[in-house]
């Protein structure tokens, strides 16, 4: 069976359950890419998720994640990636929320959600209600800004550097200073027309 089948084999079986959920859960759905997509309102994920635990069978909580849209009112998307051992199948979850108003931690219903929205929080800046413990977790605590963000540049708002005559490290504003330097574009086997340092010690 290739592929394409067996991804429309499984989006034929998962959709039956996709509408027990929107009748009992009063959610959206869709199937896509052979997984089955919930769209949640977002003080309600607490309890949709509790009943997706309990209730369907979807015992593990695999992976939380943010997406961003800058372009959205509300900008992001809290993905939660659930796993039922006993139906042998993978559910998602969305909700979405902008950078001012929090999503209920779901700590209680899945323990490990604790670090994955600590990570979600430090990379996009999304809150959560009720986390016993939300601070950073793979930038530093003094990092300005959220590097997952669109909207985030490339090098960063500063840099960080080892201060020899202060003996600690140090924070200071990125500098994007370039020497000029000439460039050849002439192919590798013909080989520049200079000498580059010390080759000059293999042509005696």
């Amino acid at each position: 069976m290739n592929a394409v089948a067996r991804i429309e084999e499984m989006e034929s079986a998962l959709t039956p359950l996709g509408a027990e959920m929107v009748g009992a859960l009063g959610v959206q759905a869709q199937v896509a890419y052979g997984e089955l997509t919930l769209v949640a309102e977002r003080d309600r994920i607490v309890e949709v998720l509790a009943a997706l635990r309990d209730r369907f069978g979807f015992q593990q909580l695999v992976d939380l994640c943010g997406v961003d849209f800058p372009d959205r009112e509300e900008r992001f998307e809290v993905v939660y990636h659930l796993l039922s051992l006993t139906r042998n199948a993978r559910l998602r979850v969305k909700v979405a929320t902008d950078e001012h108003r929090p999503v209920p931690s779901v700590i209680e219903v899945y323990p490990n959600a604790d670090w994955f929205e600590r990570e979600a929080f430090d990379m996009y800046g999304m809150l959560f209600s009720g986390h016993p413990d939300l601070r950073r977790l793979l930038t530093d605590y003094g990092f300005q800004g959220h590097p997952l963000r669109k909207d985030f540049p490339m090098t960063g708002y500063v840099e960080v550097r080892y201060d020899d005559e202060q003996k600690r490290v140090v924070y200071e504003p990125v500098k994007l200073t370039q020497e000029f330097r000439r460039f050849d574009f002439m192919s590798p086997w013909e080989g520049a027309d200079y000498v580059l340092p010390g080759d000059e010690k293999g042509n005696g």
